[in-house]
């Protein structure tokens, strides 16, 4: 059995084949697969911080809702361990809505080919991803001073589970 294809092969912002069919009803993706993000908002939500630090995008790319949902339970128990339940507020600042489409394929006997399938095809919805723009914050840590050096490290290991180029951004609040 096969599992997720690799990060790279989603990673691009390229508009999705869309497929016009005589047929209206085969013009359109039937089921979206539910976000395996789980909460956007963790932390302390009502008391003022004195520092944000946020995770920033480099690059225009997409973020597979798997690969947000594994950054976030990181940053958020190594956030909940270090400074407790009310020391830290912590966002998600995007939302995953881009459908993943794959066309599957099947492999020869001897696994040295493949199917070549069909040219465009609209293939089955297998996930969903989240569209990053150069400049965009995609996580947002609020701390006061006794957390900045944990906050910086907690998103600085969260940028290998995550496609893409970022920039840790420290500002005073």
């Amino acid at each position: 059995m096969a599992g997720l294809r690799k990060g790279h092969c989603y990673s691009k912002l390229t508009r999705a084949y869309t497929r016009y069919s005589r047929v209206k009803a085969k013009n359109y993706i039937k089921t979206i697969p539910t976000s395996k993000v789980v909460r956007f908002n963790m932390g302390d939500q009502a008391r003022n911080f004195e520092y944000e630090i946020a995770l920033i995008s480099n690059k225009d790319h997409q973020i597979r809702h798997n690969a947000l949902e594994s950054s976030r339970q990181l940053i958020n128990r190594r956030l909940y361990e270090k400074l407790g339940p009310k020391g830290y507020f912590l966002k998600l600042k995007i939302y995953p809505y881009q459908v993943l489409r794959e066309n599957k394929m099947l492999g020869g006997a001897h696994a040295d080919r493949l199917q070549t399938g069909m040219a465009h095809s609209f293939g089955k919805p297998v996930g969903l991803a989240a569209r990053a723009q150069k400049g965009k914050e995609v996580f947002i840590a609020k701390v006061d001073k006794n957390g900045l050096d944990i906050a910086k490290e907690a998103l600085t290991l969260a940028k290998p589970r995550m496609p893409g180029k970022y920039l840790v951004n420290v500002k005073k609040l």
